[in-house]
């Protein structure tokens, strides 16, 4: 029960709290724990602990020691040596200068921030455990031994053990990836600095200026995100909702008792996600193409001569992926294709666990079918698959598969201007993002656009889930 008391007290008093009265109170052992964290639990008796405590952050400063520091020096600069080749003629050998790489001074300085943040706060952790084994050990109590601490993690602390891979894997994966981004936001690192042959260095507020209209050549890259940004809204916002509400109808006319052998029509639906996304697309993308099945089959009925009287096409051929306003309309459909049948089963779940008794009233009442959709049906999948749709918008804004897939080496953009910016109007902001860097080496403008589609996601996130949360509080 004491221990127990000492934990809750600590925690009471917050992080920062527990550390400061743990320094300042703790012995020799706990406060010579901060800077060698294994000191502490030889003084109280631990020694397993101490010894891998002490290996934990002997590995974090073998890494400060051989390459972070080194790299936080340089990086006010990253990096001022170029690379040069030499012929020695004693040798015979082109011999190369000891050079400096900008992105990996970048990448390290990184890593040796988080490092270093991470190895501070897990020794203020260090100095307030050490604190409470000092407060046992007063109390004439014994500290757990290394197997029962190994216990006390496989049973009430097991959610800190499960946790514990997930966690480093979003700092390494996530985090990390997420702040170069960031810092590459803010250099000139593009084709012309490109490493390790070239340097690039930090450039400010530079790139964000020509994103959003500077002056001179870079001009059209404020055209382009506002072209591209609105393209991308527009599509997220017709690939989330007609998926949804086709998904909707389609399980609705399935699950209807005037419906025909449910279980093969919701069987032919599914086999449509079986088939991988990619090979879809692909397959999709040759019979919409200028001399693909569909032309050749409009062309035989006369349709297309029909759509050339009316005005609405000017070749012989109709340009589903070719022209950006059919582009657009084709993607889209192409899309409701693919995405109503994954919706149709959410939907089939969704729909089954509305309350009969409720639908049963409705009808009693004289409510018609429409007006039991629109009344019952719909705010009960709203309120239910609200965060779904969120995350499918979020989603979409990033839905990268479709637009690349079925425009690639398809579609040639028809505006010079985002031809300056290496855009074209199907473009979404990720696959700018992906040709940015991917054939144009324009990492700095690419990082910019990265940051402005997370700040999109976020802003959208926050925004649509305090809604939900606001209407879900009024519909209990």
């Amino acid at each position: 029960m004491a221990k127990t008391a000492v934990r809750l007290d600590s925690g009471e008093k917050g992080f920062f709290g527990s550390f400061g009265e743990a320094f300042v109170k703790g012995d020799i052992f706990t406060k010579l724990s901060f800077v060698i964290w294994g000191l502490g639990y030889i003084g109280h008796g631990q020694l397993m602990k101490a010894l891998l405590v002490t290996f934990v952050q002997g590995l974090g400063l073998y890494f400060l020691a051989t390459s972070g520091i080194q790299s936080l020096m340089k990086f006010g600069t990253l990096g001022t040596v170029k690379m040069e080749s030499t012929f020695d003629f004693a040798t015979m050998k082109n011999v190369v200068n000891n050079y400096d790489n900008s992105f990996s001074i970048l990448l390290l300085s990184v890593v040796s921030i988080i490092v270093i943040v991470a190895m501070v706060a897990a020794g203020m952790m260090v100095v307030a455990s050490n604190y409470d084994l000092q407060k046992i050990r007063a109390q004439g109590k014994k500290t757990n031994t290394f197997l029962q601490d190994v216990n006390v993690y496989l049973n009430e602390k097991f959610y800190v053990t499960l946790l514990t891979l997930p966690v480093l894997g979003v700092v390494i994966f996530t985090i990390v990836p997420l702040f170069i981004l960031i810092a590459v936001a803010f250099t000139n690192y593009d084709q012309q600095h490109m490493p390790p042959s070239d340097l690039f260095t930090w450039v400010g507020f530079a790139n964000f200026l020509t994103l959003f209209g500077g002056g001179g050549l870079t001009a059209t890259f404020g055209y382009s995100f506002r072209k591209v940004l609105t393209w991308t809204l527009v599509w997220a916002f017709f690939a989330t909702f007609t998926t949804f509400f086709g998904g909707v109808l389609l399980a609705m006319f399935i699950n209807d008792k005037k419906t025909k052998l449910p279980k093969l029509w919701r069987t032919l639906f599914m086999v449509s996600i079986a088939v991988p996304q990619f090979v879809t697309l692909l397959l999709v993308r040759n019979f919409f193409s200028d001399t693909g099945i569909f032309n050749t089959m409009m062309a035989n009925c006369g349709v297309t001569g029909l759509l050339r009287n009316m005005g609405l096409i000017h070749t012989t051929y109709i340009p589903f992926l070719t022209d950006p306003g059919w582009a657009k309309f084709t993607i889209i459909m192409i899309n409701i294709w693919i995405g109503v049948p994954y919706q149709m089963l959410i939907a089939t779940g969704v729909l089954m666990n509305i309350p009969a008794d409720m639908l049963e009233a409705a009808k009693i009442d004289g409510a018609n079918p429409v007006q039991m959709f629109f009344r019952i049906t719909l705010p009960y999948l709203l309120n239910v698959q609200g965060p779904a749709l969120v995350t499918d918008f979020v989603k979409n804004i990033n839905n990268f598969n479709v637009i690349y897939l079925l425009t690639q080496d398809v579609f040639a953009t028809h505006d010079q201007a985002l031809a300056a910016s290496n855009a074209k109007e199907v473009d979404l902001l990720v696959t700018w993002l992906f040709r940015l860097t991917q054939e144009y080496y324009n990492y700095k403008m690419a990082a910019v656009i990265g940051i402005m589609v997370f700040i999109v996601c976020a802003v959208f996130t926050v925004v649509s889930f305090r809604f939900i949360n606001k209407r879900e509080a009024t519909f209990s």
